[in-house]
């Protein structure tokens, strides 16, 4: 692979902000879930007239619909199966049992029309729905229709709602997940403007037939919304959906205007509202869905059989929604060029490798679980010695607090950024044959894995959750939830995965929250190795202050740090060109300067012992990253089997490394 054969990676910043741990701030997320919060009320709309669902279902022939004849398409039922005795629930008993399950409202209210009404209040009598909270708007036909915001400001009216925000919800819509409704209220406190849910729009799917946002993926802000526009007319393909969430201030002020100057019903629905308010800059943020709803607008009878037939298909005995197990892997690395943390805002080169990793895996389940492992998370012991060695050379730390810091900072993360999680419950669980405390990064491959498992199952992908800040993702993890000290580098490589060149220059990092990352070929390395102790707890390392120093301008600090970066440039042309020996003298030179910076005493006896076999063996070696190892590269089979010699006779870990090449 040459020069001009190495891919760039330069991602684009228009997206949710997550730079450095540092820089990350949840207070307000915090303050808003912990604080007491203000009155809200729940409308859901089934005003509908002249539906052509129900219209099929009255011409129809075949007798299978006879029993769904007149039916409102809100209480047709949501999946297949059922009886008299068990009757299968409708698409509407779905949201009652969504929005009544948690005290998320203040009070919840149905809007119906005259034509309609009958079947709502028996609907309600027999699911537990307070019959006075049914609004009847006294229409009968499609043309004597008053509109969907003129239902919104008869409820307000008429309930007395004056200082109450309100989640407006079309209750005739299919959700084939399990969406929580209190992650919507949750950000629209978070955000603390209205806010409109939005979904992607499947490959295919008609972008006339929905209305369409454009959001700033920076700030969630809607800054357009096109209601139903020509197919070519609106480049976004992110759909809104009758999903609000208005403030009081909103329903107070604006609605009122809009319906002075909007005196045509068919200019009075949502989106068109929705769209003038945009249009008045005031405050609307976006939410994404992980899925589309279905059933939204005019369905087919065949449409709607396909979405029944799908959501059945995804449910169990109980209800719970089934998935496949999903099984990521990240990789363990080690790094070959650079300074020893990006905290220097230096350049660093790394390669992934095939044979150490960690492994994560997901799947539905009733409850969320989070698995321990065998080895890694023991709470049984044969002895309380048997628990002093343990603890002694493993510590105390297993993977499954990495596991649950995920978790809490994706639930996060998804909050602040505007995506809506479907309410899933699921069982984690990991393996990993990284060895313990020898530098490898084994820590922040679970920590990534973990989250590709999340995306995974949430149906997120690199458009909610961009590459480039994937690893700004894992840092924080670790540095805000676990309280460890560490640097973009090695999450870099764990998500780009093969070898990487990585520029951490100060104006990239602080000014968007990541470098410049290059992918470097990996086909025709040199035979890489590593050895490590087989009790790496004794390495005994002392703590540095290198770090104190290059924040006080000592030059020699600085100096020393610009010195790693011009290695990892010639180590970039070395590696493109296929210069082993050059790369060789690079890593012995990069060693001999973090030795020369940092001192024996920081780096201990025991690692200086094991680059001196490598030097006794004449070929080159340097640390792979903080830790109880070294690794080195040999250019002969012969040299090869001679270092294995050295260090297995001193009672050494030897390992030939295999890089990783990602899959395209």
């Amino acid at each position: 692979m040459s020069a001009t054969d190495a891919a760039s990676f330069t991602p684009k910043s228009s997206s949710p902000t997550l730079k450095t741990a540092a820089t990350v701030s949840l207070e307000r997320f915090k303050s808003v879930t912990a604080t007491q919060q203000p009155h809200m009320v729940c409308l859901i709309f089934v005003a509908g007239h002249n539906d052509l669902l129900q219209s099929e279902i009255a011409a129809d022939t075949s007798g299978r619909f006879d029993h769904l004849q007149g039916v409102p398409k809100a209480l047709l039922p949501a999946v297949t199966g059922g009886g008299d005795e068990s009757p299968a629930p409708t698409i509407l008993g779905r949201w009652w049992k969504e929005v009544n399950s948690r005290q998320l409202f203040n009070d919840v209210f149905l809007v119906t029309n005259a034509h309609q009404y009958k079947h709502f209040e028996r609907w309600a009598t027999a699911n537990g729905f307070p019959v006075d909270n049914i609004i009847n708007d006294g229409t009968t036909t499609h043309d004597g229709r008053l509109g969907a915001v003129a239902d919104l400001d008869l409820v307000m009216r008429s309930k007395g709602l004056a200082g109450a925000d309100a989640m407006l919800i079309a209750g005739d819509m299919l959700f084939s997940q399990g969406f929580d409704v209190a992650g919507v209220q949750r950000f629209f406190r978070l955000r603390g403007g209205d806010c409109a849910v939005y979904y992607e729009l499947a490959p295919g799917e008609e972008a006339s037939t929905r209305g369409l946002v454009e959001v700033d993926a920076a700030s969630s802000r809607v800054t357009a919304l096109h209601e139903k526009p020509h197919a070519q007319s609106v480049a976004s393909r992110l759909a809104s959906v009758v999903f609000y969430v208005l403030r009081a201030s909103t329903l107070e002020t604006m609605l009122p205007d809009f319906l002075l100057e909007e005196n045509e019903v068919a200019r009075r629905s949502f989106g068109r509202f929705f769209s003038w308010l945009v249009e008045h800059d005031v405050e609307l943020y976006g939410m994404k869905l992980p899925t589309a709803f279905e059933l939204i607008g005019q369905t087919s009878l065949a449409e709607y059989e396909a979405c029944v037939a799908r959501l059945s298909a995804s449910l169990g005995a109980d209800g719970a929604r089934l998935s496949q197990p999903i099984t990521k892997r990240a990789h363990a690395r080690v790094g070959l060029l650079g300074n020893p943390s990006d905290g220097f805002f230096g350049k660093t080169i790394a390669v992934s490798l095939a044979n150490f990793w960690a492994e994560v895996s997901i799947v539905g389940s009733a409850r969320l679980r989070l698995v321990p492992h065998p080895l890694n998370d023991p709470n049984e012991f044969g002895s309380l010695a048997d628990l002093h060695g343990i603890s002694r050379k493993e510590g105390y730390q297993g993977g499954l607090i990495l596991l649950q810091a995920t978790c809490k900072r994706f639930y996060e993360y998804c909050s602040q950024a505007g995506i809506a999680l479907a309410k899933r419950n699921f069982t984690l669980r990991y393996n990993t044959n990284v060895p313990r405390q020898v530098g490898l990064a084994g820590s922040s491959a679970i920590i990534t894995a973990t989250l590709q498992c999340l995306m995974g199952f949430f149906a997120l992908s690199e458009a909610d959750i961009p590459k480039a800040l994937q690893p700004s993702f894992v840092l924080s993890v670790e540095m805000d939830e676990l309280f460890i000290q560490a640097g973009l580098q090695d999450r870099v490589i764990q998500t780009y995965e093969g070898c990487m060149f990585m520029d951490f220059r100060r104006d990239l990092v602080e000014g968007r929250g990541y470098g410049e990352y290059e992918r470097l070929p990996t086909r025709h390395l040199p035979f890489l190795w590593l050895a490590y102790l087989s009790d790496p707890s004794n390495s005994g390392k002392i703590h540095s202050d290198v770090k104190a120093r290059w924040k006080a301008g000592d030059q020699t600090i600085i100096d020393g740090m610009a010195k790693f970066a011009r290695f990892t440039d010639e180590g970039r042309t070395a590696l493109l060109e296929a210069d082993w020996p050059a790369l060789g003298r690079l890593m012995d030179q990069n060693f001999a300067l973090r030795r020369e910076l940092y001192g024996d005493a920081c780096i201990g006896e025991a690692a200086l012992a094991m680059v001196a076999v490598a030097h006794e063996a004449g070929v080159p070696v340097k640390f792979p990253g903080s830790g109880g190892a070294v690794v080195g590269m040999c250019l002969s089979e012969e040299q090869r089997q001679h270092v294995r010699r050295l260090y297995e006779e001193r009672g050494y870990v030897f390992a030939a490394l295999e890089p990783h090449e990602p899959a395209e």
